[in-house]
C-alpha cells in the first residue's frame, strides 16, 4: 500500500527502475522489454526529462500516446531522430551507453546471466532465445539494470551453467527485491514492502543478508502510470 493506493508487483518494479534513471544520460531497451518501457517513460516524465531514450525500433526519444502491447509497436517509432542497432552497439563499445536494460532466464550470484540453453546428459534440454548482442552491451555499458519477473531458486542460482553475458551490473530488480553488486557478487539492496527477508532468502539460490525495505510507490508515480496505462498492459510480463 502507498497511502490509500494499492499497487502491483509490476508497479513496484517500474517505479524502482524509473528511480534508478535519475542521473542517467541515456537508457537503452531492447525487444520484449515491457517493464523497462514503462520505467524509461516514467523516468523521463518524473525524474529526468533530459534522459535520452534509445530503443530497438531505432528511434531516439519516442513519444508514445499510449502503452503498446509490444516493444516493437509503431508507437515506439514515434520520434524525431533515428538510430540503428549497429550504432547503439558502437555507442556501447565506445563507452557512451550509460544505462541498458537486460534480462536472462537464469541469473547467478555474480550477476552473470544465461539466455542460451540448459543441458542435461550432454544434450541441450531447453533452448532459450540467445543473447542478441547482450554479450557486447553488458560489459561495455556503464550501468546495466537486470530485471526478471520471476524470483525463485530456479531463476536466481549460485552459478550459471552457461554464461551468455557478464558485465557491469548496477542493479537487479525482481518482483520481491533489489540486488546490487558488491565485492564481485550480488547482495540484497532492498526488499519490497509486501515481501520479507524470509521470502527473499527462501527463493534465492545463494546466501543473502537482511536489507531495508524498498520505498513504496508514491501517489504521483502511481497516478502517472495508471493514467497512461488504464488497460494494465504493464502486467503482460507476469502472464507469460
Amino acid at each position: 500500500m502507498s497511502g490509500n493506493y494499492e499497487f502491483s508487483k509490476a508497479d513496484m518494479m517500474i517505479v524502482v527502475m524509473a528511480r534508478l534513471l535519475r542521473e542517467a544520460e541515456n537508457a537503452f531497451m531492447g525487444v520484449a522489454s515491457n517493464l523497462p518501457f514503462f520505467a524509461i517513460w516514467l523516468g523521463k516524465k518524473l525524474y529526468n526529462p533530459n534522459l535520452t531514450w534509445l530503443n530497438i525500433p531505432g528511434r531516439i526519444n519516442p513519444s508514445p500516446d499510449f502503452a503498446p502491447r509490444t516493444t516493437v509497436h509503431d508507437q515506439l517509432y514515434k520520434g524525431r531522430a533515428s538510430i540503428t542497432l549497429a550504432e547503439i552497439f558502437d555507442m556501447s563499445a565506445r563507452g557512451e551507453l550509460d544505462v541498458a536494460f537486460l534480462s536472462g532466464v537464469q541469473i547467478d550470484r555474480y550477476g552473470n546471466f544465461n539466455l542460451s540453453h540448459i543441458s542435461e546428459g550432454g544434450r541441450i534440454k531447453t533452448q532459450f532465445t540467445g543473447g542478441a548482442g547482450s554479450a557486447l552491451i553488458y560489459p561495455n555499458t556503464k550501468r546495466v539494470i537486470l530485471w526478471r519477473t520471476r524470483h525463485d531458486k530456479r531463476t536466481f542460482i549460485d552459478k550459471c551453467p552457461i554464461v551468455t553475458a557478464s558485465g557491469n551490473v548496477y542493479r537487479v530488480v525482481t518482483p520481491i527485491a533489489v540486488f546490487r553488486k558488491e565485492n564481485g557478487g550480488l547482495v540484497l539492496d532492498s526488499i519490497h514492502p509486501y515481501s520479507s527477508y524470509d521470502e527473499v532468502r527462501e527463493n534465492t539460490g545463494f546466501p543473502v543478508s537482511p536489507a531495508p525495505f524498498t520505498p513504496p510507490p508514491t501517489e504521483e508515480e502511481l497516478n502517472l502510470i495508471r493514467d497512461f496505462d488504464p488497460e494494465r498492459v504493464r502486467e503482460i510480463e507476469f502472464s507469460v
